[in-house]
């Protein structure tokens, strides 16, 4: 009797660890350095990469310049404590767009909240904007095509994003419903947060 209590003892005990390894917190590997930096600049312009700035974690999980650059794009390297592989690279002028939503996402605050919050700050002056049109490219996989050990990414997806702060459809001529075959529109116009999507 005693030895079958201890067959099951290890049984779930095995199932707990098998549970954990498939969970989306499994993801939570932090990447060196050196694929931080291969992998956050998959989203750039193939041209530009040699010059970008690259943000990443440090092992305590905080963004801090990994490499720095000469030329007018920062990249962004995946958040390891997010669900799903993701990487963006943007114009320097949208960091303080950019690093206030960070702050904010470490304070809880996520979604409407936070678009609220910073339509709020932008429009106290608070928070600057980009003057002139500002992109931003993302580049996105699922967990089970990224490695993070060799920094290969498979059947990943760029999109890209142009931001025009309240833009409405009537300045674009943009539709604000996505038309599909790659054709950009426009999402939350009218406010600080007014962008061109473009989804090959």
């Amino acid at each position: 009797m005693k030895a079958i209590f201890l067959f099951v003892i290890v049984v779930i005990a095995c199932y707990g660890c098998d549970s954990k390894k498939d969970s989306p917190a499994a993801k939570n590997v932090l990447a060196s350095a050196d694929i931080q930096i291969k992998t956050a600049l998959l989203a750039a312009p193939k041209e530009k990469r040699d010059s970008c700035t690259v943000l990443g974690y440090s092992p305590d999980k905080q963004v801090i310049v990994l490499k720095q650059g000469t030329n007018e794009m920062i990249c962004l390297a995946d958040n390891p404590d997010e669900p799903d592989f993701s990487v963006a690279c943007y114009v320097k002028d949208l960091e303080p767009f950019m690093q206030r939503g960070r702050e904010l996402r470490k304070q809880g605050i996520k979604d409407d909240s936070l678009f609220n919050e910073r339509e709020k700050e932008v429009k106290a002056g608070t928070l600057q904007m980009p003057k002139q049109p500002a992109a931003l490219y993302v580049y996105s996989a699922k967990d089970q095509d990224y490695n993070s050990a060799t920094g290969e990414v498979k059947n990943g997806y760029l999109r890209s994003v142009i931001y025009i702060p309240y833009a409405t459809t009537a300045s674009t001529g943009l539709s604000e419903k996505e038309p599909g075959h790659g054709m950009p529109w426009i999402m939350n116009p009218g406010t600080h947060g007014a962008h061109i999507m473009i989804d090959p």
